[in-house]
């Protein structure tokens, strides 16, 4: 059996993760799916919680976003929790949901790696920008 808490805990740390990343969308309906246990009317108080902190989460500025999101992961583990302990049976597909979206994650990693360019364009999709590390250029030297 799952520890409620500990499922909690990373499910909110998952959410928290994608929120203000692309792939946001499939995580929401995600989790839309796991919250269908507490009906229509439970499902949509809950969804409009996680929507209001994403929204938290986006507009703060850069400096606070850490503070932001580790506030935001305590509420929404919180929130979780509460849920998990209504609906255990909710806590392997929640596990789930979260192992899928760190899963996507890694997997999206890729390495680039460019040579003797200049005056080029580097185009990479498919993931965050922020996961696709870094580009070093060069000018190239005088006379070659």
């Amino acid at each position: 059996m799952l520890d409620i808490m500990q499922v909690a805990g990373v499910g909110a740390a998952a959410l928290v993760t994608e929120m203000a990343k692309s792939t946001w969308d499939s995580v929401r309906a995600g989790v839309r799916r796991v919250l269908r246990r507490d009906g229509e009317r439970g499902s949509a108080q809950v969804l409009q919680l996680v929507d209001a902190a994403r929204q938290q989460l986006i507009d703060s500025p850069e400096y606070e976003r850490e503070a932001v999101e580790e506030r935001l992961r305590g509420e929404l583990m919180i929130q979780l929790a509460a849920f998990l302990q209504r609906h255990p049976d909710a806590a392997a597909e929640l596990q789930t949901l979260a192992e899928q979206t760190q899963g996507a994650d890694n997997s999206a990693a890729a390495r680039t790696n460019v040579h003797h360019n200049s005056n080029s364009q580097v185009v990479i999709s498919g993931g965050s920008i922020n996961a696709s590390g870094g580009f070093h250029y060069r000018t190239p030297e005088a006379g070659q």
